[in-house]
């Protein structure tokens, strides 16, 4: 198994951004956004708070499946905010959706979120532990929380070949990041070990695919 290789932990290079913004992430979106349905399905109402909200698709699409819930997106990149608020106004969501700006080390919420989720953050941080303890101090206890990464693979030529299968014909930038994104991302065995770390061993780890882990549960 490969060391991980760190990348930067903010994405500011708005042709990043932009890319990252315009790729056919659908399948995985939705499948994000009726994975956390189905670990909470007896949310209909409520605060919900998004750590790495990127370009804004998956509040916009929680929202839509939730029509009593708002959702907080936070993101530290300026470039991504900005696409986000973008496709909030198109969507019509500005009073359901509110986007902020900053660092999750940083955040201060009025009260506690209902429910959290979080997609593709934690492989850019270079201290994952600092992501779930936030996470666990963000929401109420007992509060449904789901994230969803990256899987390290075991080379590079395996990253590279997903890379090569997940994104033919997307743009050179969109793909080196995917790379990069990769071998940056934690294995399995690394995320139970941050979650034991932070007494956060009731959450359920699953890996659905050959790209992706998934961690979901109540958090208390």
């Amino acid at each position: 198994m490969i060391s991980r290789v760190l990348e930067p932990e903010v994405m500011d290079d708005p042709e990043q951004a932009v890319a990252y913004a315009k790729a056919d992430f659908e399948e995985e979106n939705q499948g994000f956004v009726d994975r956390f349905r189905e670990y909470n399905p007896d949310m209909t109402e409520g605060h919900v708070l998004d750590l790495g909200c990127g370009p804004g698709d998956i509040p916009i699409r929680l929202v839509c499946a939730l029509p009593r819930c708002r959702v907080t997106g936070v993101d530290a990149s300026p470039p991504m905010i900005r696409l986000a608020k973008e496709a909030v106004r198109k969507a019509g969501l500005t009073d359901r959706i509110t986007l902020r700006c900053e660092r999750f080390q940083n955040l201060v919420l009025p009260e506690p979120a209902d429910a959290a989720i979080s997609n593709s953050l934690l492989h850019h941080l270079h201290n994952p532990l600092q992501f779930w303890y936030w996470l666990k101090k963000l929401v109420k206890p007992g509060s449904v929380v789901l994230v969803m990464d990256l899987l390290r693979p075991e080379s590079p030529e395996s990253a590279q070949a997903i890379v090569d299968q997940y994104a033919k014909g997307e743009p050179a930038i969109l793909r080196r990041d995917f790379y990069h994104s990769l071998l940056a991302a934690f294995t399995e065995d690394e995320v139970a070990a941050q979650l034991a770390e932070l007494n956060l061993s009731r959450l359920l780890i699953d890996v659905p695919d050959d790209r992706h882990w998934v961690v979901g549960g109540r958090i208390y």
